[in-house]
C-alpha cells in the first residue's frame, strides 16, 4: 500500500470519527455550541481529504 493510500484512510477515519463524536453530542442532548464546532470540524476535514484525494490520484497519473 503506498503512503497516498494510508493518507487517505487515515483521513476518512478522522472525518468519520468526527461525524460519530457529532452525533453522539446531539445523542446526548449535549450543547449545540459543541454539535456546530464538531459539524464544522467535520467540513473542513472532508474538504482536506477531498483535496488529497485530487492531489494523490494527479500524482499516482
Amino acid at each position: 500500500m503506498e503512503y497516498g493510500q494510508i493518507l487517505l484512510l487515515v483521513g476518512c477515519a478522522i472525518v468519520g470519527l468526527i461525524l460519530l463524536r457529532g452525533l453522539w453530542n446531539m445523542l446526548q442532548n449535549g450543547p449545540g455550541n459543541t454539535s456546530q464546532k464538531l459539524m464544522r470540524m467535520r467540513v473542513m476535514a472532508q474538504g482536506l481529504v477531498i483535496f488529497a484525494i485530487v492531489v494523490v490520484v494527479y500524482l499516482s497519473r
